[in-house]
């Protein structure tokens, strides 16, 4: 998956809910679910009801973090 398939379907759901689960190591994770609120060259935007946090779409290549649309 390239970063240009990646913004592109992170597009066609700004303002939709979607549920994340990141990998924070060690067998831990966290999930929780989120609305993508706004995209931008580098990284995108999410709010969820633990605030707003950011993700670069490197970390979904990677798959440190993991979105069910």
């Amino acid at each position: 998956m390239t970063i240009y398939e990646i913004k592109k379907k992170l597009g066609n759901n700004i303002g939709k809910e979607v549920s994340i689960k990141y990998n924070l190591g060690r067998n831990k994770y966290e999930e929780y679910i989120a609305v993508i609120k706004e995209l931008y060259d580098y990284i995108f935007i999410v709010d969820s009801k633990y605030g707003v946090k950011s993700f670069s779409y490197r970390d979904i290549i990677t798959k440190t973090i993991h979105i069910d649309y």
